[in-house]
Order: structure tokens, then sequence, then C-alpha cells
């Protein structure tokens, strides 16, 4: 079973490889501009293409594993996502045409988001899967990471086009990777979950996607909007911010691990998930509050917030995982993907507008109304229920 610890490890690097393409690109938008001669509407078109495919594909990548399982999956869309990358900086002119090209490079890469974590569900028991779920959700800040730090300075000596073949190679390597040391999980190590059937027929898995999108807003209002209230509405140095805010991702991704660890030992995910929806709420009123009268607690909540906010992803997941069971889970981690996205794509300029117009406060206090909300549509009680139910069975 200590191959289950390498199966993870490659489907992290796999999610990381592609993350860096899918949201390492704003990383590249002075290089991109200054190469291709782009406004900042148009860089933004080539930042959005990735992530638009991403959104239309994820449902159907998760069916694709669960009729033909993680591994072969993981390997055809990274290797798709490498070709279409390289195919794009290579040989694709024109704005129009680069941007559809880069959106179904986005499309085959959403094959990592459903089917690794499916081949988590499968390969770990119940009482490890929270952090190893914890441990996968790092990835993505793990591929951002890597993509501040290496596309800027790897533009600046041989341009946009020749940086933007190195998410191309990660890719490429990562799907390497998962053909030769990945495997699909036996499917046997999943029968503490749901059995075969639609888990849709009720509303607990409904109930979490919506409590999940939900908590996603808050999580991006700080990703989309600290460095530019810190810099413009505080006045600190860009570097000091940058730093500050690189330091509260690195305790974002160790938070995650964190909470993983902590459902493991309490044995459940929704309660945690609710009870950091209330934290989450807290932190956000804090914001709004110290916006508007104690400069030291809005960035305190925000120091705070980096990591609260993010810490129910993992949790999320593995609920969902676990609620629709083996054979519905890729579908299921693809729709719960898909809602979270969607409310990730339309929080930037929905707080934007509410903040142009009415300012740091009233935005965040906004954002803290939908936590409030995820508090009550979390399915608690359905997961108690389950639990119940898989005891009663065991001692039966």
């Amino acid at each position: 079973m200590r191959r289950r610890w390498l199966v993870l490890a490659v489907g992290v690097f796999a999610q990381a490889a592609s993350c860096a393409f899918l949201y390492g690109l704003p990383s590249l938008v002075p290089a991109l501009r200054a190469d291709e001669h782009l406004g900042l509407a148009g860089a933004g078109l080539v930042v959005a293409g990735p992530t638009f495919g991403l959104l239309l594909t994820l449902i159907a990548w998760g069916a694709a594993a669960d009729r033909y399982g993680e591994r072969l999956v993981m390997a055809v869309g990274l290797g798709l996502a490498a070709t279409l990358v390289a195919v794009a900086a290579l040989a694709v002119h024109g704005l129009a045409p680069f941007v559809v090209v880069l959106g179904f490079a986005g499309a085959a890469a959403a094959s990592v988001n459903a089917a690794s974590g499916r081949m988590v569900m499968g390969w770990f028991a119940r009482t490890e899967r929270g952090v190893a779920m914890g441990i996968r959700q790092t990835a993505q800040p793990l591929g951002v990471g890597i993509a501040a730090l290496t596309l800027p300075a790897l533009a600046s000596r041989t341009g946009f086009r020749a940086a933007l073949l190195l998410p191309a190679a990660l890719c490429l390597a990562a799907a390497l990777l998962v053909l030769v040391l990945a495997a699909d999980p036996p499917r046997a190590d999943a029968r503490d979950t749901v059995p075969a059937g639609n888990p849709y027929r009720t509303a607990t898995l409904w109930r979490l996607h919506g409590a999940s999108a939900l908590l996603v807003l808050p999580q991006f209002a700080i990703a989309a909007l600290a460095m530019e209230y810190l810099v413009g509405t505080r006045h600190w140095p860009a570097l000091t911010a940058g730093a500050f805010l690189a330091g509260a991702q690195v305790l974002g991704a160790l938070g995650r691990i964190a909470t993983g660890y902590w459902s493991d030992r309490v044995g459940a995910r929704l309660r945690p998930m609710r009870q950091l929806a209330v934290a989450s709420a807290a932190v956000m009123l804090a914001i709004a509050l110290g916006d508007a009268v104690a400069p030291w607690l809005a960035v305190l909540g925000i120091a705070v917030g980096s990591v609260v906010t993010v810490a129910d992803n993992g949790l999320a997941f593995t609920a969902t995982a676990e609620l629709a069971g083996i054979a519905w889970s890729g579908r299921a981690l693809g729709i719960q993907n898909t809602g979270q996205n969607v409310v990730s794509s339309l929080t930037p300029p929905l707080l934007g507008l509410i903040i142009g117009g009415s300012g740091y406060s009233v935005g965040f206090l906004f954002a803290a109304a939908f936590p409030v909300v995820a508090i009550a549509v979390t399915p608690v009680a359905a997961e108690r229920a389950r639990a119940r139910t898989r005891e009663a069975t065991r001692v039966g």
C-alpha cells in the first residue's frame, strides 16, 4: 500500500503542471502585451481562454474517468494540453485563433481536476482521505507559484511565446509520469462509499455543491483584491505586499493539509466545513470593519482569511467523492469543480463593481453573506445519517 503515496505525489505534480498553465498565464501578461502588441482587454482574453475551456469539459472528463479509469484520462488530457500549448506558442498567430487554441488546451487540462481527485478517493481509506485530499489541494498554489517564479524571468530573456513552452513541457512530463508511475486504484478499496446508483436523486450532493460554491466567493475576494487593497488603499510597497501575500499562500496550503487531518480524526467532512464557513464569515466581517475603522484589523483579516477561506476546499472535494460513490465520483467532482470555477470567474468583476461604487467595506460585507448562507446549506445531517448507516452495516 506504500504505492498510494507515490500515486498521490504523481497526482499532485500533474495537477500543479496543469495549474501552472491554467492559472499561471497572468504572470506573463506584461510580456504578452509587449511582444504581441495587445491592449489589456486582449491580454484578458488570452488569460481567460484556458479557464473557459476548462469549464466546458470538467463534467465530461469526470464521466470518462468513471468509465475508463483515472490513469488513461489524466495521461491523454495532459498530453493533449502539452501539444496544444506548444502549437499555440510556435505556430498560431492572430488573437482569436490563439485564444481558441489555448481554450482547447484548457479543455484538455481539465482532465486532471476530476481524475486526480477520483484517484485519491480510490487509493486511500476513509481515515486517510482528508489528509490525502488536502495534500492534493496544495497543487494549485504550487502550480501558480511555479509559474510566478519562472515565467516572467523566462519571458524577459526569451519572449512570451518561448516562455509558454515551459508549462507545455511540465504537462508533457506529468503525462509521462502518470503513464509510468500512476495506476488506477483497486475498486474494492472503495467499499465504504455509497453503493452504485445515481446519487443526485436526493438533494444532498446538490446542497454540498451549492455550499462549496458559496464558500469560493470569500476565497477569491481575498485572492483578487488583497494586492490592490494593500498597495492602492493602504499604500504598502508592492514588493512588501507581494511577500506578505506569498507567505499567506504558503500558510493556506499548509492549512488545507491540517484541515484534512482534522476531518480524518473526527470522522466527518461536512461538520468541519460548516465550522470553517462560520470562520470565513467572521473573517470577511473583520476585514469590512477594519477597512472602516481599524486598518490593522483589515490586514490581519486578510492574513487569516488567506488560510481560513481556502481550508474547506479539500473537505468539499472529499465529501463529494464519498457521497457520490466510486461509480459516480468522477462526474460528481466535475460538477463540483464547474460550480466553483463559475463563481471564481464571476467574483472579481462583481466585487469590482460593488467596491468601485461603495468602497471596500461594503464589498467585503457583501462577501460575508455568502458563507453565512453556506452554513445553512451544508448538509451536515445527511453525512451523520450516512455514518450511522455505515456503522450499522459493519456491526451487522
